[in-house]
């Protein structure tokens, strides 16, 4: 085949085009299990014939929950979408509650689980849904285990209806309902078409720098996400073998087994890797420490392009030579591009590690948009810092006359699913409304300003856009999270979460008697103070009117259990100013 107009028609361009012995890797019991290309379709295919026999009909919803990305999750997508049926992927870290909504409203019929937490949230709604059943990935007391579905499969005799089911499919028939986390109200469902995902796919691959032949690329990110999924999709077009790391805690350990070439990354990791390096920094004395300090000063005013001059240049190969060199071994060495989404990544950080030759392509875009409307690619001049690239082809982005982001194009969603009425708010014409700000330069490279939600107007009648306060604030080492507040207040005022990791290598440093646990540290005012500081250093990039005035530290740590953070690690605002309502009301009272 040569045409791909479909999802599952990217293996079986695969298969004729780049066969790979080690398509899919996941671990199992400690050891790297390839599948080929080949056992990659003979598997889906089994898997629709078990399908069929079950009575699964075209537009059916089957709903598949995995903690973590795997080799099941990608027959599954295949096996079911060639039947013209359509994949509902649930996040698995949402509550069992929220998994009955999403059962629910999307009607889902059967349901795939990876492991035994998983399936315990499903069993505790399962009788107030229309699941008829549930499979999981591991082999768990009590549970179908999937496998069985390749018994039902084994017999070919009803594969020419399985063929003429996929011909039956057509590029503008929905495929999947992903339902977005969002940071108010229920959950809403996106539907996204083959060809929306599809051509997003296509014309996205020429900004993924996969170089020629063998490629390793490693998969972390939630799959759930048409983030993550998309560039499935696009690794698959590229022959490229896809490792399933074990978790986002094993990703350093999983990057210098397999040794990847490139990896997706959002920016709450990147901050998270960053602050563990300069820990270690931390930790050297003497003339090691000056280096290293030295180094990262250095990546500090790195531009692309040699653009710095040669003087630059010389300085950064030396750094690269002493310090970066051993960032990029604990990685594995041969990590020469990361791609980077779901929120604003840093300046600093882009630089320092284009500085360390793992550049940071930064990308842009929406679940309704399938997702990427814009990235960066660094051959071709097509990069550069504190911007998201330029548009990909057949995507046009246009900024309305408040500043909003409008998006035409092959890969705006069908809709919300059972929701015409949200589906008109956001539609002008063919143009979706994204919702963010934005500028586009002389160059046609798109900058991302802000959220307009996200803007507020102070009493005092000024406008503060919190984004741009809160990217610059977490550049300290002393702040892992910062939500910016103070909307109809007399002032801009945080909501801060200190980085408790490096605050508590900095009391061993400094020996002054600061107790260690997260609510000592929160209340400490030898650690208040010193955050103060940081705070005064930030707040002289802004105007007088939308510096912050007060701050108050969280005595816990933001996560996604905790309730604070989504699954793709954006912060729920409305739900951090309710969990922290008394340390808002100590900040205006």
């Amino acid at each position: 085949m040569t045409e791909i107009t479909r999802l599952f028609d990217f293996p079986y361009y695969q298969l004729t085009h780049k066969p790979n012995k080690s398509a899919l890797v996941t671990k199992y019991n400690g050891k790297w299990t390839p599948i080929s290309t080949q056992e990659y379709v003979d598997k889906a295919n089994s898997i629709s014939r078990a399908l069929l026999r079950l009575g699964i009909k075209k537009d059916d919803k089957i709903a598949v929950i995995s903690t973590t990305n795997r080799t099941e999750w990608n027959i599954m997508d295949i096996g079911v979408l060639q039947l013209g049926a359509q994949n509902i992927p649930i996040y698995p870290t949402i509550s069992a509650e929220d998994y009955e909504y999403v059962l629910n409203h999307s009607e889902s019929i059967y349901c795939f689980v990876s492991d035994k937490e998983v399936l315990e949230k499903v069993r505790q709604v399962q009788a107030n849904t229309k699941i008829k059943d549930v499979y999981s990935f591991d082999h768990i007391e009590g549970c179908k285990h999937y496998s069985e579905l390749f018994k039902l499969g084994e017999d070919q005799s009803n594969q020419p209806e399985v063929e003429l089911r996929k011909e039956a499919v057509k590029p503008e028939d929905l495929a999947t309902i992903i339902y977005t986390s969002g940071t108010t109200g229920k959950p809403k469902g996106v539907m996204l078409s083959h060809w929306n995902i599809t051509s997003n796919a296509l014309n996205s691959a020429p900004r993924v720098p996969l170089k020629k032949g063998d490629n390793r690329v490693l998969s972390f990110l939630p799959i759930c996400h048409i983030f993550e999924r998309l560039l499935i999709y696009v690794y698959q077009h590229s022959g490229a073998s896809i490792y399933f790391a074990e978790g986002i805690d094993k990703i350093g350990d999983n990057a210098k087994e397999i040794k990847p070439n490139l990896m997706s990354v959002v920016p709450r990791l990147l901050e998270k890797v960053f602050d563990k390096i300069m820990l270690k920094g931390e930790e050297l004395t003497g003339a090691k420490k000056a280096l290293f300090f030295w180094a990262v000063r250095l990546g500090e005013r790195w531009e692309p392009y040699g653009t710095n001059g040669a003087w630059y240049e010389f300085q950064l190969k030396i750094a690269n030579k002493l310090i970066f060199s051993k960032w990029r071994e604990a990685l594995g060495g041969e990590l020469g591009t990361m791609v980077s989404g779901s929120a604003a990544l840093q300046p600093r950080l882009a630089r320092i590690f284009g500085a360390a030759k793992m550049k940071v392509m930064e990308g842009y875009g929406l679940t309704e948009t399938s997702p990427v409307v814009a990235v960066g690619l660094y051959k071709n001049n097509g990069y550069r810092v504190g911007t998201v690239g330029k548009p990909i082809d057949d995507v046009e982005v246009k900024i309305a006359d408040d500043g909003e982001i409008l998006i035409k194009g092959p890969n705006v969603m069908l809709g919300y699913y059972k929701d015409p009425n949200k589906t008109a708010s956001v539609m002008t014409g063919d143009y979706f409304h994204t919702g963010d700000k934005g500028e586009i330069d002389a160059d046609g490279f798109l900058k991302i300003t802000g959220r307009k939600k996200e803007m507020f107007k102070t009493s005092g009648g000024k406008y503060v856009i919190p984004p741009l306060l809160e990217n610059d604030m977490k550049q300290s080492l002393f702040i892992e999270q910062i939500m910016v507040v103070g909307e109809g207040e007399k002032m801009p005022a945080a909501l801060i979460q200190p980085n408790f990791d490096f605050i508590r290598d900095w009391i061993d440093h400094k020996q002054n008697g600061v107790g260690k646990s997260e609510s000592e540290i929160a209340n400490s005012e030898i650690v208040i103070n010193r955050i103060q500081k940081e705070i005064d250093k930030y707040n002289k990039n802004f105007g007088k009117w939308e510096q912050i005035k007060r701050f108050e530290l969280t005595p816990d740590v933001w996560s996604i259990d905790g309730g604070q953070l989504t699954p793709t690690m954006k912060m729920k605002r409305v739900i951090i100013k309710e969990i922290y309502k008394d340390l808002y009301d100590k900040i205006y009272s």
